[in-house]
């Protein structure tokens, strides 16, 4: 080996070392129309990281950084009231602590989740949950890392379209059907806790015909987890969708109210900006009849290959990546993580003509 592949090879080697040790970055990144304050929770055995709470103006961002193999929870709290103490409450994704910090404490649903472990070594591993209901959009995007690394998360205002048995208080999040009812059917839980007898609700099938990606109930995992090595990541809160705050009131309403199976008798969601129902690729059949919904507000994303008419955007690419719609941009590579790349087609080649 001479004494150029040898350089390449110690740089490669250099650069995965330095990145073990660095950890990896969260920015939190705030589109919202609004305050929101970002409540972070570690799970055992992981440290906490700088940051337990904090508050995140309209447009502003901030940085952490977690050592590798951290795993946790991030999500956004909203309509906020704290003193010049740091003492208060939040209308969602409260701690119950009754402060900016949440020290340990999670976030009362429903709420918008982001979860995250990071590989020793490995993969990371990452998902948008809405198995605690929703409060607001929130995306992840990986950069900087090798593998799938895709984009995930929740454009929609699912607030606008939550039938009124799951609406939390004036509007401002949804509750998930185990949140609302508490029946094991719902909740994955006594005869229902196994991926077999544990099937995807009415209102599980209405989360995920609008954020297709993000966990709609407790067995969602093929469509809603995803991997990434070495990559850092951006969460960011009302990514492209109007203000929360701005569309909350506008309440869709229920016709009939559910069968006791969870399904709806020729029932549909009636979207408050357009006053009618729709079908596309929120329709859906269970029983003894279909829910249709129409996604009035932001980019709404269906499965499949095709665009589909209606008075959101429905599209996703055969892939299953997103359109530029979803992500915010393509992801910046920083000039270290071109090199990297580099380094490593490099590295590879090298073993393959020795």
């Amino acid at each position: 080996m001479d004494l150029s592949h040898f350089i390449l090879s110690f740089s490669f080697a250099f650069l995965i070392l330095s990145r073990g040790v660095l950890g990896t970055t969260f920015t939190f990144v705030n589109k919202c129309e609004y305050t929101v304050w970002p409540g972070i929770l570690a799970n055992a055995g992981s440290p906490t990281l700088q940051s337990t709470g904090f508050e995140l103006p309209e447009d502003s961002s901030r940085t952490f950084t977690a050592p590798t193999g951290w795993s946790g929870r991030f999500w956004g709290r909203t309509s906020c009231s704290f003193d010049g103490s740091g003492s208060g409450t939040c209308v969602t994704g409260d701690c119950g602590l009754g402060q900016v910090e949440c020290n340990g404490a999670g976030a009362a649903p429903p709420v918008t989740l982001a979860e995250f472990t990071l590989g020793t070594g490995g993969q990371d591993f990452y998902d948008v949950s809405l198995v605690d209901g929703y409060n607001l959009p929130m995306v992840v995007e990986a950069s900087g890392g090798s593998g799938m690394c895709a984009t995930t998360g929740c454009i929609t205002d699912l607030n606008q379209i939550c039938p009124m048995e799951l609406r939390s208080g004036g509007g401002d999040a949804c509750r998930s059907a185990c949140g609302a009812f508490n029946k094991p059917e719902y909740c994955c839980s006594g005869a229902y806790n196994t991926p077999a007898t544990c099937k995807p609700s009415m209102y599980s099938q209405m989360f995920k015909s609008a954020c297709p990606r993000s966990y709609s109930y407790a067995y969602d995992d093929p469509t809603s987890t995803f991997t990434c090595s070495g990559a850092d990541y951006t969460v960011t809160f009302c990514p492209s969708t109007p203000s929360q705050k701005s569309t909350k009131d506008t309440t869709p309403t229920t016709t009939t109210p559910p069968n006791g199976d969870g399904s709806y008798s020729g029932t549909a969601v009636v979207d408050p900006t357009t006053g009618g129902t729709g079908s596309s690729s929120g329709q859906m059949g269970s029983g003894s009849g279909a829910a249709g919904f129409e996604y009035g507000a932001g980019t709404g994303y269906g499965s499949g290959s095709e665009t589909q008419p209606g008075s959101g955007s429905h599209a996703m690419l055969a892939d299953g990546s997103y359109l530029a719609g979803l992500a915010m941009g393509e992801s910046t590579r920083t000039a270290l993580n071109l090199v990297g790349s580099a380094l490593a087609v490099t590295w590879l080649h090298l073993f393959s003509c020795s």
